[in-house]
């Protein structure tokens, strides 16, 4: 007999048809990837469809895969995941879209069919570069007007591009090419016989 989790994955797919990449479970949630040209209209359809009624969106983020599985990732590089909650029927739902484009990154806006989405998609556009197409408002959301880059992305220097001072003479804050020298740093590790055992905690 189907589990609860199997029979949600079957039917998402039934739902999505041609627009479903794949339905998997992975992680205790169910979880679709979407052909990025069809995800306003199969996010429609998850929203709307009596067997499903995914009404709230609770999460979206922008992924970097450029790094995954220690670099052995052959697809495209920039995803959108999408948290997607059915009160309905108490289930979830976990939907991935990849943009096509490496070199410029868009994806559809789903503000229209989730007005909370707003911020969610200022904040991957700010941190990863992905653009929102149809967003109203597409601008920086949590890093300065002056910032350069999308720091979660991972070939992002971990000092930054630039850095900003108070300047004495000009009165005002001015930004300047970064100053840290860049280096790698390896955390120490402290090994110690018995660390945390019972035998160890009994002879200190």
């Amino acid at each position: 007999m189907a589990s609860r989790l199997e029979t949600l994955a079957t039917v998402l797919q039934a739902a999505l048809g041609d627009m479903c990449l794949r339905a998997d479970i992975a992680l205790g949630e169910a979880t679709v990837v979407i052909k990025a040209e069809h995800l306003p209209a199969a996010m429609e359809r998850l929203r709307d469809s009596p067997e499903l009624k995914f009404e709230q969106l609770i999460d979206l983020c922008g992924m970097d895969y450029s790094t995954h599985g220690d670099g052995t990732w052959q697809g495209q590089r920039y995803a959108v995941v999408y948290h997607l909650l059915s009160i309905r029927y108490n289930c979830r739902v976990r939907v991935r879209v990849f943009a096509a484009d490496d070199d410029f990154p868009v994806v559809d806006s789903v503000i229209g069919i989730w007005p909370s989405a707003n911020w969610y998609e200022r904040e991957a556009f700010d941190l990863y570069g992905i653009m929102f197409s149809g967003h109203p408002d597409l601008r920086r959301l949590l890093t300065d007007y002056g910032f350069i880059g999308h720091p979660f992305r991972k070939d992002f220097p971990l000092s930054g591009n630039v850095e900003m001072r108070y300047d004495p003479e000009k009165q005002r804050v001015i930004y300047q090419p970064v100053t840290i020298e860049p280096r790698e740093i390896t955390p120490r590790i402290v090994r110690e016989e018995h660390y945390g055992d019972s035998e160890g905690f009994r002879k200190g």
